[in-house]
């Protein structure tokens, strides 16, 4: 059972048979006999999952916007392959018994099937079985079961990373593991949903070394445990672990959005004190709950699309808290949609108020000397690439240390996840983890 959970449903056999079968079955309900069919049910049914998908894209584009980013093109075709599924279903099922109605249904759960494949192919947001089923990640422990360790690695010499240092004890955890957390807010008063740590096999040894922490942000819609599913985190930093004899991140996942659909635009603001959970409430509870290195040297944010917009921010907005940022995919300012909606939002129309927290406009005006951060985009990215190089130049001025990697990809997850991985030998050096 174990083995089937971890069934890709990006690569490999089982979404080729999903799609093919989907293939069939969309044949079937397209094939029929007569003229009338042809000439009046296909034509009827082809059209009205045009002008329900085109409906639909202005509703949730337009109207609702409960997200910035337009619906891409290629998940609106195969919403509308799954429409044209149904409305063709019913067409058939008028004309037939019991049996063949079953048949019809099963083939439009089918195209269905097909089309979700595709879509989550295009993103990448649930990469097996088990994630799409929303079941436990593999290596998930209770937080309060992992006991306090003693003789832990105080420090390193100056100019000495603490790979130099640290000498992994025999029997060291292949992987790491990851817990539920639930973060408390006693400042900000932000209702966070239930966040996520990622403990690499070093934390795990006795002696336990004093790690680095990598703060992560997931994007909107989505929810912190995006960053395992979609992002294979825990594989990603078990990876990282090996090469370096088990040291890597404390990573923790805090919710800054309070439900999948919400934006509150990690900002101190009207939808909620987002950057106060940020920057002091979650610290607090990281330095009160796990052994890790305290010094804001040894910390950093990072995040992709909305997460990797509220990384530059908190970069900017709390420097002392987290002095280094990994901003992958994000845009070049938070953003509701446009800027009247998301001033009148967030603070009443009071453009001043926006313009002392938005990235650009701060680092028009001020300088972050100390401050260093790695900026991605994808290449195929025609929204956020532009907007990411226009970042990257705002921070060079402002004296920031930043680099900018652009790799294959568009907005999805072909370039959040190796945006990551490929910032991690950066990171490292900058934090001291390694030489």
């Amino acid at each position: 059972m174990g083995s089937v959970l971890e069934w890709s449903l990006i690569d490999g056999a089982l979404p080729v048979v999903v799609s093919a079968a989907g293939g069939v079955s969309a044949v079937y309900l397209v094939a029929g006999h007569g003229r009338r069919w042809w000439l009046r049910s296909v034509p009827v049914a082809a059209a009205t999952a045009v002008v329900v998908t085109v409906a639909l894209t202005l509703v949730v584009d337009r109207l609702w916007r409960p997200f910035p980013d337009a619906l891409p093109t290629g998940v609106l075709v195969w919403v509308g392959v799954g429409l044209g599924a149904v409305t063709l279903g019913v067409a058939r099922s008028s004309m037939a018994g019991w049996r063949r109605r079953v048949l019809v249904c099963g083939c439009v759960v089918l195209v269905w099937g097909a089309a979700g494949v595709q879509v989550d192919r295009y993103y990448g947001q649930y990469p097996t079985v088990r994630s799409a089923l929303g079941l436990a990640p593999v290596g998930q422990v209770d937080l309060s079961r992992l006991a306090t360790a003693t003789g832990a690695v105080t420090g390193t010499a100056p100019g000495e990373s603490l790979a130099q240092r640290w000498r992994p004890p025999p029997h060291l955890p292949a992987r790491g593991v990851v817990s539920a957390v639930k973060i408390p807010s006693p400042v900000s008063r932000f209702a966070a949903r239930t966040g996520w740590v990622y403990l690499p096999p070093a934390y795990l040894a006795v002696p336990r070394p004093l790690l680095p922490v990598l703060v992560l942000l997931a994007g909107q819609p989505g929810s912190p445990r995006d960053w395992l599913d979609g992002g294979r985190l825990a594989d990603m930093l078990d990876t990282f672990a090996a090469a370096h004899a088990g040291l890597a991140p404390v990573t923790v996942i805090p919710d800054d959005l309070g439900s999948a659909l919400a934006n509150p635009l990690c900002l101190d603001s009207r939808l909620g004190n987002v950057q106060t959970f940020l920057s002091i409430d979650v610290p607090a509870w990281i330095t009160r709950t796990l052994q890790v290195d305290t010094d804001p040297r040894r910390w950093a944010i990072g995040g992709y699309s909305h997460g990797g917009t509220c990384s530059l921010q908190l970069a900017l907005q709390a420097p002392r808290v987290y002095p280094t940022f990994i901003d992958i995919s994000g845009q070049q300012e938070p953003t509701l949609g446009d800027r009247q909606r998301t001033v009148r939002a967030a603070y009443g129309g009071d453009q001043a108020a926006f313009v002392r927290v938005n990235p650009l406009d701060v680092l028009a005006t001020a300088r972050f000397p100390g401050t260093a951060g790695m900026i991605v985009a994808g290449r195929q990215d025609d929204t956020y690439r532009p907007q990411q190089l226009r970042v990257f130049a705002a921070c060079r001025a402002a004296g920031l240390q930043v680099r900018f990697l652009e790799i294959p990809g568009g907005h999805n997850w072909a370039v959040w996840g190796p945006g990551l991985r490929l910032s991690l030998p950066w990171w490292a050096t900058r934090v001291g983890l390694t030489p």
